[in-house]
């Protein structure tokens, strides 16, 4: 099969990190929204005048007893549809438009693909009230109905992974199967972790500059990226500090801490029916609230790929796979092998 040359002196995966960061960038050929902003315009808290690469919908729900948008977008195969359909389930610190190239190579593969933004992230509304595994896991059911998806194989990345389990726990008969990337609650952070309050975090969160955030992502998801792929989500992330609304993004992101910190799911692991791959960068130690543990704790926290390669074992069918200088965003990382490794699974469940 011909394969397109990277320009002279450019490595393959570079270019097409390079394309991905493009992407992520609002285009006025793809805006939802109208004409795209300047790239350092503010934007709203659901990301408006922020572009995805395909057309955005909105499902109705209601949260803290107030009427709330779920964003999705729901992208038809490329190619000969099989009769299936992907979850994607993204991480807290992303929106949902870094799954592009998951996207790409599921819809080529004849996969629909449902991508949401949960409730508090992304282009959906932002709820100030306590955040629930089990209410997202609600919701995105809700979604599926609607879409008369009555079974899907799952993919999710990071929080999206704790997510991806409770579904599977709470809704088994919805799960074909389950692709955990890199998920973060393979240990239980409350052992290591003292609780946090709100307005500790809030002011830690708050103070985050640009410099600091771009660090911050490098170093606790040990990003092999180049500059060009991170920038566009520190950018994104100061463009919402100008909104009026900002205060609401704070407090929501806040809170899905309190959540990823108080709900541990790794105690349900074993018990997944759903075939279950873990994809896993041999060099994530991400750990949310490793800062807030007494140091001679804050270094046993974080062995993921230890974790996962050991939970996969007391499963009834689960695997590990680790894929050696690669962190925390394993699709962004090394494309090229987590897209072959993940359609492998699914073509064969």
């Amino acid at each position: 099969m011909h394969r397109a040359a990277a320009p002279h002196g450019v490595p393959m995966r570079l270019t097409s990190t390079l394309a991905l960061a493009a992407l992520l960038v609002p285009s006025p050929l793809i805006a939802q929204e109208g004409p795209a902003a300047a790239t350092d315009a503010p934007l709203g808290i659901a990301l408006e005048g922020f572009a995805y690469p395909y057309p955005v919908r909105y499902l109705a729900v209601t949260r803290d007893d107030e009427a709330q948008r779920l964003a999705y977008m729901d992208v038809p195969p490329a190619g000969n549809a099989n009769g299936r359909a992907v979850l994607l389930l993204h991480g807290r610190n992303f929106p949902a438009s870094y799954w592009l190239p998951v996207i790409q190579a599921l819809t080529k593969g004849g996969y629909r693909v449902i991508v949401p933004d949960q409730l508090g992230f992304g282009k959906s509304s932002k709820p100030v009230g306590a955040f629930t595994f089990d209410a997202m896991a609600a919701d995105t059911v809700v979604l599926l109905d609607r879409l008369g998806l009555p079974r899907v194989d799952v993919i999710g990345h990071s929080m999206g992974g704790m997510l991806a389990v409770r579904i599977a726990r709470s809704y088994p008969a919805r799960v074909n199967s389950l692709v955990l990337e890199a998920p973060i609650g393979l240990e239980d952070y409350r052992i290591p972790v003292p609780p946090v309050s709100d307005e500790t975090l809030l002011k830690r969160e708050g103070d985050l500059t640009a410099d600091a955030y771009r660090q911050q992502l490098k170093t606790s998801y040990a990003l092999s990226l180049p500059d060009s792929a991170i920038e566009p989500f520190v950018s994104t992330r100061e463009r919402v500090k100008g909104s009026g609304e900002y205060p609401r993004w704070l407090q929501s992101f806040v809170n899905s801490y309190q959540m990823i910190w108080g709900q541990p799911v790794v105690h349900e692991i074993p018990y997944i029916a759903a075939p279950t791959l873990f994809i896993m960068g041999a060099n994530d130690h991400n750990a949310p609230g490793k800062p807030f543990a007494p140091p001679e704790l804050r270094a046993a926290m974080g062995e993921n790929a230890k974790h996962a390669t050991e939970l996969a074992k007391k499963m009834g069918n689960g695997r590990a796979e680790v894929i050696e200088g690669v962190g925390h965003l394993v699709h962004m990382e090394a494309t090229e092998r987590f897209n072959a490794l993940a359609l492998d699974f699914l073509n064969t469940h």
